[in-house]
């Protein structure tokens, strides 16, 4: 343990998280990392806008758009809704949608200059994942990271915006951490709650963050006390994690970005059926396994997609429809690519594979083979994901993912938003977004 960390524990692990992130150095590379993020959620909350639910929670939304929290609600719930949204795979948490739509909310009426906007999300994304990798495997069985660790960057990005000062940020952290909820019961019949999670996620930062202002007081130790978060809902929590390695990264540059749109653990096993796709006729296809990590099975062992929903966590239908179409995008999970895609996606199996289970959470990889009706055997390992830091996307492919988002989401003007959303990096000011999230 370095000194920094040793100085750290002494006090609640909130109060450590609240000094540890606002003592890190920012540089600019970090604010425009951070840039690109803040772009790829804005630019899922306005495509999320064009879906079901979308038009639902905008709906919901109408009549409260005066308020923060809800303002922060209603985006949250868009960004999260097509699957496409980034990941920070340590922490399991999609960073970009609970914090992104806590500082647009608050800084709408306020003059925020670009720089404050980007450092609310820098820090958010922080405190977001710290916590997650805190909460431990088990954890996630049952309760969904993105609903219970993501109000804790919220609250510390509302606490950047709202300029709240050390003492004032632990309390909003901890009446956000009280909030904590989200869990897996919803994939039984795919249900919309998901989008409620990132949404309430969202939420709940900014309305902590609102009453911290005024001196409403939370727990210092919500995290670490006996009765706390850690306590409560992860039986293999590793508390040190929270404020573990102080000097490294900004958790940011951890964090991928999604290109296909569906949930992440199906990407590897997508990665690698379209490193496949092309050799061999689809139709010749005998059988398909897959081999990945235990968390990718928990959630995404799926044999039979009835729906675009449960298309999206599907393995079997994600790997044969990759197989078939060699590519994947919003159309392979609808009716007709489902009803295509049906028959070999019941010769694909998929079990855990060694390697994959052992670099998990660290790495999300998957292997594919693919039998042919002559027995010939065809096989890709994808041991990172596309998007992955270890892989990442270009700026310029995040800038052109972002505006194939924005088209979707019926945005007649995309270079707008981009380059306002951009332009925070050299300390334009922040756009007002709230026009773009109002029922129409």
């Amino acid at each position: 343990m370095d000194a920094t960390t040793h100085d750290l524990a002494q006090e609640s692990l909130t109060r450590g998280l609240v000094r540890l992130i606002r003592s890190k150095p920012v540089g600019r590379d970090d604010l425009e990392k951070t840039a690109l993020f803040t772009l790829d959620a804005v630019a899922n909350a306005l495509a999320g806008r064009n879906s079901k639910p979308g038009r639902k929670i905008l709906e919901w939304g109408r009549t409260r758009q005066g308020d923060a929290g809800r303002r922060a609600f209603v985006m949250g719930g868009l960004t999260h809704i097509l699957e496409v949204d980034d990941i920070h795979r340590a922490s399991v948490v999609h960073t970009g949608c609970v914090t992104v739509p806590a500082v647009f909310a608050l800084a709408a009426g306020r003059e925020v200059a670009g720089e404050t906007l980007l450092r609310a999300v820098l820090y958010g994304f922080e405190a977001a994942c710290r916590v997650g990798m805190a909460v431990g495997p088990a954890h996630y069985r049952i309760w969904h990271n993105t609903a219970t660790c993501g109000p804790y960057g919220s609250a510390m990005a509302a606490a950047t915006i709202l300029g709240l000062d050390d003492d004032q940020a632990m309390h909003a952290l901890g009446n956000a951490g009280t909030q904590s909820a989200g869990l897996w019961q919803f994939l039984a019949t795919g249900a919309m709650s998901k989008h409620l999670h990132a949404g309430r996620a969202a939420e709940a930062g900014v309305v902590a963050g609102e009453l911290a202002a005024l001196g409403f007081t939370g727990p210092p130790a919500i995290l670490e006390g006996p009765t706390g978060f850690f306590a409560g809902a992860c039986p293999d929590a590793d508390p040190g994690a929270v404020l573990r390695d102080a000097d490294a990264p900004w958790q940011v540059h951890l964090t991928s970005i999604k290109p296909w749109p569906s949930c992440r653990h199906t990407h590897p096993a997508i990665d690698a059926a379209l490193a496949l796709a092309g050799r061999a006729d689809p139709a010749r296809i005998e059988a398909v396994e897959v081999l990945t990590y235990g968390a990718a099975l928990d959630v995404c062992d799926r044999p039979v997609a009835n729906s675009e929903y449960e298309a999206k966590f599907s393995l079997q239908h994600c790997v044969a429809a990759a197989l078939q179409r060699g590519g994947m995008d919003f159309a392979g999970f609808g009716a007709e690519a489902r009803a295509a895609a049906a028959p070999l996606a019941k010769r694909v199996t998929v079990r855990t594979g060694k390697a994959y289970d052992t670099a998990y959470p660290v790495a999300w990889g998957a292997g594919v083979t693919a039998t042919l009706d002559d027995g010939t055997r065809i096989e890709a390992s994808k041991p990172q994901c596309k998007g992955d830091p270890e892989a990442a996307l270009s700026a310029e492919e995040m800038v052109a993912k972002a505006r194939g988002l924005m088209r979707h989401g019926g945005v007649n003007d995309p270079e707008r938003v981009i380059d306002g959303v951009l332009a925070l990096a050299g300390g334009g000011p922040a756009p007002d977004l709230t026009p773009l999230f109002a029922y129409p």
